[in-house]
């Protein structure tokens, strides 16, 4: 609901505060008084563009605010979407500065056009003859539908499921896309697994295999040492082992003399065992370490093919390129695994697909059973109006399992024929614009108490009616009025009588200048602007009467 406006520097208004009521508002004036500079401000704090020619006094900045309250759940979601913080009051604001930028704000937070046009969307509906807006969206015909057949659960139930749907659809075309980037690598993961495999580089055999090669690389050169040792410890006449066991002997006379001689004969005693042994050991080198061509050609081989494979995956070390096997035996583990997500996600998409169809296929017998009363009721609306022959088909096309969408599987569009032997059309092509108006009050009216509207403003719709009919839409309108906020601007008194709040728009000149004023009429202001209506800008006492009279019915 649009509580009020505040329109500061735009066109012929200089500053201007409106305090709007819930129900039907009317606003009346002489033509060019100014009622379009109001749709006008309107239009711009809903998102429309904006220049500088917008501005009465190019040196200040046009400012216009609106304050809304609204609890249609599309409101909640895109504060949500946005991230904006939803307080009791929408407040919108535009600006328009004197070099022609333009700034919006929603709740003081700023947005972008786009934003505010989105939500100004859901705030407020505005209609004339040259717009239909809602009447002709397939959005707003299938909601009509809906709102008759009451099936707002199934709807949610079904939406929430083709939300899932739609979910996991995107998640198997991204898990097919991984899977043939996947199988692409897969033949040469496999290649190099085998190579892996065949090679199978075990942890710490770099190192022995190094030693060895090292070893046998120097083995002529380690045997002349040992036995160059070997000679020096026991091979010569003069040999240390000879030279030790002496000491020994030497040692042992002494000991007879001097006890501390003893420790002396038993280290020396030591050191020949010692030497003893180291001999006995070199004997076993010198025994094991035979020069080997073709054991050192089969450990260059070993080494060379460790060194390459190392090199080939730009590894350092054994267990770095067994760390590679590792992740070459996960990338082909998560391929099949791949392929199972991707036959799960399937079934899983089949299983919901078969659910939807099933509950799409309710919803549309429901919204079929329900289409004869609306047909129906619309057509006595629209008798009511004066438009007795005007008849409103609605066509409902099944679409196929693989068109199935947000709302289901029906195709729902509204055919329209004003006249008898007037064949059915799409209503843009059909309807005159006051046929397009009344229609459209017609359909709003009936579903008011229904769905979520926003605040809807008629402009002038009544053009082309008078009398009864203007009597009638002025009472569908009143009615309408109880469930939802509507505003309608107006030259017909029938109409004007019906509003709870009455808007007289006329024009001042102050210092040489003229300025849009508009005035919130009282009871007595109301009785005089509807005798004008009647007559003319002097009423007469018949017109006064005949005012009083439209104004308490």
């Amino acid at each position: 609901m649009l509580k009020s406006l505040s329109v500061t520097n735009y066109a012929l208004i200089d500053d201007l505060h409106l305090h709007f009521g819930k129900s039907l508002n009317i606003i009346t004036g002489e033509t060019g008084a100014g009622k379009s500079i109001l749709l006008g401000a309107l239009g711009l704090l809903l998102g429309q563009r904006a220049d500088t020619t917008a501005l009465l006094d190019l040196s200040k900045k046009c400012i216009i605010e609106g304050e809304f309250n609204s609890d249609i759940l599309a409101i909640e979601q895109f504060f949500i979407d946005n991230e904006l913080d939803k307080e009791e009051k929408i407040i919108l604001r535009r600006e328009i500065t004197k070099e022609g930028k333009s700034r919006a704000f929603i709740n003081d937070t700023p947005v972008n056009l786009s934003q505010l046009k989105e939500l100004g969307g859901y705030l407020v509906d505005i209609h004339s003859q040259h717009e239909t807006l809602l009447l002709n969206k397939a959005g707003f015909q299938l909601e009509v539908v809906d709102a008759f057949a009451g099936h707002e659960k199934e709807i949610k139930t079904y939406k929430k499921l083709f939300s899932e749907y739609k979910v996991l659809t995107t998640a198997l075309q991204e898990l097919k896309v991984r899977e043939e980037k996947a199988k692409s690598e897969q033949d040469y993961l496999h290649y190099q697994l085998n190579e892996l495999n065949e090679v199978n580089p075990a942890k710490g055999e770099q190192e022995k295999f190094e030693a060895e090669l090292e070893s046998l690389n120097h083995s002529e050169e380690i045997v002349s040492g040992l036995h160059r040792l070997s000679t020096t410890l026991s091979g010569n006449e003069i040999n240390v082992l000879t030279n030790l066991a002496s000491l020994q002997q030497i040692a042992i006379g002494l000991s007879k003399y001097h006890l501390g001689l003893n420790s002396i004969t038993e280290r020396i005693k030591s050191l020949y065992i010692e030497c003893k042994d180291v001999d006995s050991e070199i004997e076993k080198l010198s025994e094991e370490i035979i020069p080997n061509p073709d054991r050192q050609e089969v450990v260059q081989d070993r080494l060379d093919i460790l060194y390459k494979l190392q090199q080939k995956h730009r590894v350092k070390s054994i267990e770095e390129l067994l760390d590679f096997k590792v992740q070459v035996e996960l990338k082909l583990t998560s391929i099949l695994s791949m392929e199972e997500a991707i036959n799960t996600t399937t079934k899983k998409l089949d299983e919901i697909k078969k659910a939807l169809i099933s509950k799409a296929d309710n919803i549309s017998s429901n919204r079929l059973k329900v289409i004869p009363g609306i047909e129906s009721k619309i057509k006595k609306l629209l008798s009511e109006v004066s438009m007795p022959n005007a008849v409103l088909k609605i066509e409902s096309t099944l679409l196929n399992d693989e068109e199935l969408n947000q709302n289901g599987r029906d195709s729902i569009r509204f055919q329209f024929s004003a006249n008898k032997g007037i064949p059915y059309a799409e209503i843009s092509k059909v309807a005159s614009g006051g046929e397009l108006s009344r229609l459209m009050l017609c359909l709003k009216s009936m579903v008011a108490k229904l769905i979520d509207l926003p605040t809807v403003i008629f402009d002038e719709i009544d053009t082309g009616v008078s009398g009864e009919t203007a009597f009638k839409i002025g009472k569908l309108m009143q009615d309408f009025s109880k469930a939802r906020q509507l505003i309608a601007i107006s030259h017909l008194p029938q109409i004007a009588s019906r509003g709870e709040d009455h808007f007289f728009v006329y024009k001042e000149v102050v210092s040489k200048k003229t300025f849009t004023r508009v005035k919130k009429l009282s009871n007595d202001e109301r009785v005089v602007e509807v005798a004008r209506m009647l007559s003319g800008d002097k009423p007469t006492a018949v017109a006064i009467e005949n005012a009083k009279e439209l104004l308490s019915i």
